[in-house]
């Protein structure tokens, strides 16, 4: 089995840096042999915030985001959340907070690294 670490750092919205890690992570989570692990830093940790409404034809990263946790792991910043104001109990489930001994040690175990 082939793992990929995804490391986002921006916001969910306001460029397309976060959409498009989250394309590339959900389609390659729906692929056999493929184990992928997705770690949200700075304004990323945002792309997991519950109960996002955006408007009507526009692109939800924590839909999005849910697609990768069905198949893989997600982790957060907890540096990053508490900067922010975002609490455990606002992120969406099975998304975890994380540390960077976290992220060390996901990135230790992955076959490839990639960064938005």
């Amino acid at each position: 089995m082939t793992s990929t670490l995804f490391i986002l750092n921006d916001a969910p919205y306001g460029n397309e840096r976060a959409y498009n890690g989250l394309r590339l992570a959900g389609a390659l989570a729906g692929k056999a042999d493929q184990s992928v692990r997705l770690f949200l830093m700075a304004d990323a940790v945002a792309c997991a915030k519950s109960g996002q409404k955006v408007p009507e034809g526009y692109y939800n990263v924590q839909l999005m985001l849910g697609k990768v946790l069905r198949k893989g792991e997600v982790g957060l910043c907890g540096t990053c959340m508490d900067a922010r104001g975002l609490r455990d109990d606002e992120i969406i489930e099975g998304a975890r907070r994380g540390t960077l001994a976290q992220l060390a040690d996901w990135t230790v175990e992955a076959d490839r690294v990639l960064v938005f």
